[in-house]
């Protein structure tokens, strides 16, 4: 069955990261097996307006300005002209957004609704319950989800924290995970610059934020370089707490070395500079960067958090508590292997997470998502309206309100451009020799 799908997320090109590969590579393997893909996403500089991309996918740079951490500010109501008349052009049958913390997603399911339209959620992060920021978005996505068709998590661990979050049933929410394009992560090859053979470095590639453990970073570096003389770090990524990391560089001049934002194409050529890959994360649902790096030959230590134990066969990772100590007793024996030579052989690591990870067996399975959403019952705005009262004397009431009130603008948008006067587009005819090789 063929499916016009809108992939809707603020996360997406030039930025990188493991949603914008997400939505880019499932886009590209739908787009392979005859489906219809666009993607929604906000303006970044002067990307605006439409863009193409490889296989015609399409791109809407939509006119909105971003609030906070890349996400533009939640409004529920301001974009749906504009999302109306590119959901009516495009003929989309399928919203399907990704990432509890994009208001855009959200935005778009929500109009994707009052136009009748089925919609998907995909889940890409893990959240607490106590903080503040927690509490908000999580009455943000339980509202959200109250009337989604079905949503997608990417770990188990990743499921059972989402139907705690947004309190909807466990056969509503399935699990495929993300994968990676095995023929951009390779380890290296012979004639290739690599490591230093009479030194042992440690990869470190991520957002410098909180999350990420920074922390723990800044905590685990100096124990290392002062235990061992020939051991350094190699650090990648950028964010609000790289000062933490600079004042170590300072520090130890010629041990520790920042290099700052990295191309998504040149990250493999990063990973081959080391030995170990040490990820730190505080919580993460799935971590990509992991799967990379043991994908690129990298040994990888990591914190035992969230959906990480379930990405890599206990081979090829090392799993630590999240704390100092306990990561710096596992890099202690990691490091020792490094020296004995006694790491497992690159080439059958990749091979073996090739045939665990593949964009092709992600994209049939969102596939049957579609197919099996097809028939779903499309709820009215009187029932809508009964689920949103069941969230409290005050939320429920202001999302009945905002419900009523976005059906008045689109009744307006109805009247001033109605949908007989939308010209639809022409699906781009993508040929057997445009379509993707490998991925």
């Amino acid at each position: 069955m063929v499916h016009t799908v809108c992939m809707v997320s603020d996360f997406f090109y030039p930025n990188v990261g493991g949603i914008e590969e997400h939505i880019y590579n499932l886009s590209q393997c739908l787009i392979e097996r005859g489906h219809k893909i666009v993607v929604v996403t906000h303006t970044y500089g002067d990307r605006k307006g439409v863009r193409w991309m490889t296989n015609g996918l399409k791109v809407y740079y939509v006119p909105a300005q971003v609030f906070y951490n890349g996400a533009i500010l939640p409004n529920m109501v301001t974009l749906i002209p504009i999302l109306r008349e590119i959901l009516i052009r495009e003929e989309i049958e399928i919203v399907h957004g990704h990432g509890a913390f994009s208001s855009l997603a959200h935005d778009a399911l929500f109009v994707g609704k009052l136009l009748g339209l089925k919609t998907v959620f995909t889940d890409h992060s893990l959240f607490g319950f106590a903080d503040a920021s927690a509490i908000i978005t999580n009455r943000f996505l339980e509202i959200s989800l109250a009337d989604v068709n079905h949503s997608i998590c990417v770990s188990h661990t990743g499921k059972a924290n989402t139907v705690l979050r947004a309190k909807i049933k466990g056969k509503d929410v399935s699990v495929i995970p993300n994968a990676v394009d095995m023929s951009m992560f390779k380890p290296i090859k012979p004639g290739e610059i690599g490591p230093p053979e009479d030194r042992v470095i440690i990869i470190i590639l991520s957002r410098l934020v909180y999350r990420k453990g920074v922390d723990l970073m800044s905590g685990i570096i100096p124990i290392i370089i002062e235990k061992y003389d020939d051991v350094d770090f190699l650090i990648g990524g950028d964010g609000p707490k790289r000062l933490q990391l600079e004042e170590l560089k300072e520090r130890y001049v010629h041990r520790v070395r920042l290099v700052g934002k990295i191309d998504h194409a040149l990250v493999r050529d990063f990973f081959i500079q080391g030995h170990i890959f040490l990820n730190t994360s505080l919580t993460e649902a799935y971590c990509m960067a992991i799967v990379e790096a043991a994908a690129s030959g990298l040994k990888v230590v990591s914190t035992r958090v969230g959906g990480v134990p379930e990405v890599l066969p206990p081979g090829l990772i090392t799993l630590a508590n999240p704390n100092v100590g306990a990561l710096v007793e596992e890099l202690d024996i990691v490091i020792d292997q490094v020296r004995r030579g006694d790491l497992p052989d690159p080439w059958e690591a990749h091979a073996i997470i090739s045939s665990l990870y593949n964009w092709r067996d992600v994209a049939r399975r969102s596939e049957a998502v579609y197919d099996g959403i097809v028939n779903a019952i499309i709820l009215t705005d009187s029932q809508r309206m009964r689920r949103y009262l069941k969230f409290g004397r005050i939320v429920g009431p202001l999302f009945c309100l905002v419900l009523g009130l976005a059906r008045i603008i689109m009744w307006m948008c109805e009247r001033v451009v109605p949908r007989h006067l939308i010209d639809t587009v022409k699906s781009y005819p993508v040929k057997a020799t445009y379509k993707m090789k490998t991925l």
